[in-house]
């Protein structure tokens, strides 16, 4: 028996870096799977095959790739592609289509808000992303932690926001000081944003601070608050979880901290597959210019996740595969999963978090962080001497403010045209 995988990838286009990646990672897979010789449903051996397709980042190339697949009776199983933007547009097309629809590149919570029932989620939702990021501020040895959350307006980003403030208004984030004091919602122009929001860091005494948009917002915010006079001890962004960041912007990503789906320094023993340290070597021996990043192992815990679903249902049937998704309880070289039986969503995985240091990033949680308040601060004397300078500071913690362009976009899976290289 033939299974056959479909999906489309950014081959080329602005999310091509990692849609190349995922690529390599899936033909991988395949090769591995049809090596083993081990899956048999319905007592028939199978063998698997790809039918993978270049959207070209483009969403309306996507949306026509995917209502293709949906109609080609010889595709079995529907994969997603790579970023938010673009398993926005496909999600909904080959839901319609009553097809099962495996997302390993959208990290969307409004992917498990739409009454999906074909859905299946590999990796964790947005709204995950920087939860980690809070629990670190509530060990801090700095008694009153103010916040600041720059977020760009894309839906990805929103989510991002909201369930960091979510975690921030936790009863045990507020025992321990945590208070989300400004607010930035909208693009980030390096050029003009600083002379809005920067006064505003000032006036809350800012001493962390968290950005969640595309890499490209990510960076900008980044730079201009490391190469400020703010003195902000505690930095922390959704795109420090990327392994180009450390290049993009050499000495000033030391310190800053990130959410990370993850790395292949994890030491874990997966029921299903490699190792992440294999899977690693076995990327960079098919042809891989360096270590994977997130979207290859995504991809190929998709396809190991979809083996054990096509073993459980005992036939490539849709409906009877999404069930064998909902009764999985398992672990591959990305962490364990689960999904909730109703919407689909990752409820097993967990989010890393990461910290640079002299151009290497270093998993810190849950690994690390046995000495309490033991995080690094960006490099820099005039860094370590803020946060000593914030423990004398006052101010009424419950005020808050909310700058940049607060209005909100439509609902259109086409509108975020901000989201470059994040899920």
């Amino acid at each position: 028996m033939k299974i056959t995988i479909g999906l489309s990838l950014s081959l080329t286009g602005e999310y091509s870096t990692m849609g190349r990646q995922a690529e390599l990672a899936i033909r991988l897979f395949i090769a591995d799977a049809n090596a083993g010789s081990a899956l048999r449903v319905g007592g028939e051996q199978c063998e698997f095959a790809l039918e993978c397709h270049d959207d070209a980042s483009d969403p309306v190339r996507c949306a026509g790739i995917y209502r293709s697949l949906c109609a080609d009776s010889r595709t079995n199983i529907i994969f997603g592609p790579y970023s938010n933007r673009l398993t926005r547009v496909a999600a909904g097309i080959v839901e319609q289509s009553g097809r099962i629809f495996v997302n390993h590149g959208g990290a969307g919570d409004e992917l498990y808000d739409r009454g999906y029932k074909m859905i299946v989620g590999v990796l964790s939702p947005a709204s995950d992303y920087l939860c980690g990021f809070v629990r670190l501020l509530t060990q801090l040895k700095l008694w009153r932690k103010r916040v600041a959350i720059v977020a760009s307006k894309s839906a990805f980003a929103r989510a991002v926001a909201s369930g960091f403030e979510r975690a921030a208004g936790e009863r045990a984030a507020r025992r321990r000081g945590v208070r989300v004091r400004v607010k930035w919602n909208g693009a980030f122009d390096p050029v003009a944003a600083p002379a809005l929001l920067f006064p505003a860091l000032t006036r809350n005494r800012v001493n962390a601070l968290a950005s969640a948009g595309s890499y490209e917002h990510d960076v900008a915010v980044m730079r201009a608050v490391a190469e400020s006079r703010l003195n902000i001890p505690v930095l922390g962004c959704v795109a420090a979880g990327v392994r180009r960041f450390a290049s993009d912007l050499g000495d000033l990503a030391d310190g800053i901290v990130g959410p990370s789906q993850w790395e292949d320094s994890v030491e874990l023993q997966p029921a299903l597959g490699p190792t992440p340290a294999e899977f690693a070597r076995r990327m960079r021996a098919a042809g891989a210019a360096d270590s994977p990043d997130y979207p290859a192992a995504q991809i190929y815990a998709a396809g190991l996740l979809t083996v054990a679903a096509l073993a459980a249902a005992g036939r490539p049937d849709d409906a009877m595969l999404r069930a064998a998704f909902s009764d999985l309880r398992t672990a591959t070289m990305f962490g364990d999963f689960s999904i909730d039986r109703v919407t689909g969503r990752q409820l097993g995985h967990r989010i890393l978090l990461v910290q640079w240091h002299r151009g290497r990033k270093v998993i810190i949680e849950p690994e690390s962080h046995d000495d309490t308040g033991s995080l690094d601060f960006p490099s820099g004397l005039r860094l370590l001497l803020a946060g000593i300078e914030m423990l004398r500071l006052s101010r009424p913690d419950d005020s808050r403010e909310s700058l940049g362009d607060n209005e909100t976009e439509p609902d259109d899976p086409d509108f975020d045209k901000d989201e470059r290289d994040h899920d």
